[in-house]
């Protein structure tokens, strides 16, 4: 599926991009898409390239947190969970640690530290797995728990909202934490009717209703705060929990006698490796990504479903703020761009920057965590990971503009 996905980017920008040069005498469409193809493929190596010192910096943490045991009191914690929706990896795995410090790096918000754990979950997952160019069932879970993972503290687009003038930055951050859980529940329960997952077994019950409860109470928290500390203190909580990840990790090790230095310089080692083998991955999905956009093929969509909402005679005022909905799947940096530009023509307080900010925040950017970390594991035949992850982004997107209209 991913192949045609991939090849239908450059087709459908090639047929839209004949239609503006013969019909509408658009000739210079041809050297934008030229220009797009090459500015691309420059920002998937520098984006690997930044992701460099990342990985080598989390992965270096993470063999400090492998070899003093503390990865695996972690995995224990929700070592019953994964033993139901993931049953054919074994519960001393160390995949177990590292996707469960994956899964809370996402939920806190702290995306610096989520792809690096998750690269290493992955390349531990495809150390089970039988067949190297499928991925698994256990990958399959994975990769769509973190193309729609719930995120607690939206810091970043609290802080765009902020820069670009809104009076209340922190409105959005109960729609976005209802439409991200809204995302992560759809494909969590996608993946599990595939796969024939028990989801009413008591353990699984009891960790879904306890986490849905955590993510209320936070929600009532930080929706109680005042309008002007809530962003103060997403952040500050954000990057004290960030910090103490860091601090932790070197502390247990010393507390086990680990020459922790050289472990790092080992775990870091690997980082390096990692960061370099998915750089064909990227550069292949975000050039396909980028000439479809540069066609124009994505505004015609746009302009498409709106005129189709306002003959069904639906309120159409969400519609500006479909450019965001279109791209976060494809391009988080082209989704954050879109959400940037509707707040500039709009206004950072008006309804359709509002439900652009819900958007950006209700869902992850697919396409990318799929070319990151299957890419990092040379897996081309994905399965069902790609339908049930782009069903988890429509009902987060679905749900982001319902909820905007109820709490706007």
């Amino acid at each position: 599926m991913l192949n045609f996905i991939w090849a239908g980017f450059f087709l459908i920008a090639f047929v839209v991009a004949l239609w503006r040069a013969m019909v509408l005498g658009d000739s210079a469409i041809w050297s934008e898409l030229i220009n797009s193809t090459f500015a691309d493929a420059k920002v998937a190596f520098q984006i690997s390239l930044n992701l460099t010192g990342i990985l080598c910096l989390w992965l270096g943490l993470l063999k400090i947190a492998e070899r003093s045991g503390l990865a695996a009191l972690l995995a224990r914690g929700l070592a019953p969970l994964f033993r139901k929706i993931m049953p054919e990896v074994p519960s001393n795995s160390p995949a177990m640690s590292s996707m469960i410090m994956n899964i809370a790096a996402n939920v806190l918000g702290l995306d610096n530290a989520a792809t690096p754990m998750g690269l290493k979950a992955m390349e531990q997952l495809q150390s089970l797995n039988p067949h190297k160019d499928r991925a698994s069932n256990a990958q399959i879970l994975f990769m769509v728990i973190n193309a729609s993972a719930v995120t607690l503290i939206p810091i970043s687009i609290l802080m765009y909202r902020s820069e670009m003038g809104s009076l209340n930055p922190s409105a959005v951050f109960v729609p976005i934490l209802c439409a991200t859980t809204v995302s992560t529940l759809v494909g969590f329960l996608a993946v599990a009717v595939v796969q024939k997952l028990n989801i009413f077994n008591r353990a699984v019950l009891a960790y879904l209703l306890g986490g849905l409860g955590f993510i209320a109470f936070v929600g009532w928290y930080f929706g109680g705060l005042p309008a002007d500390k809530r962003l103060e203190l997403s952040a500050a909580w954000g990057n004290f929990i960030l910090f103490g990840f860091v601090c932790g990790f070197i502390v247990s090790g010393l507390v086990k006698k680990l020459n922790v230095y050289e472990t790092f310089i080992e775990g870091a080692k690997e980082g390096f490796e990692i960061a370099v083998r998915i750089i064909p991955y990227l550069v292949a999905m975000l050039v396909a990504i980028g000439v479809f956009r540069a066609s124009g093929a994505l505004n015609y969509i746009v302009s498409g479903f709106g005129n189709i909402f306002a003959w069904l005679g639906v309120n159409t005022d969400f519609v500006a703020a479909l450019p965001t909905a279109f791209m976060k799947p494809l391009s988080g940096s082209g989704a954050r761009a879109m959400m940037i530009e509707t707040m500039q023509t709009y206004g950072a307080d008006s309804f359709p920057a509002f439900v652009s900010s819900v958007i950006q925040g209700s869902t992850e950017t697919t396409f990318y965590v799929l070319a990151v970390y299957f890419g990092a594991v040379k897996i081309s035949k994905v399965g069902a990971a790609l339908p049930c992850a782009l069903l988890a982004d429509l009902a987060g997107i679905v749900a982001a503009i319902i909820l905007s209209y109820l709490f706007y």
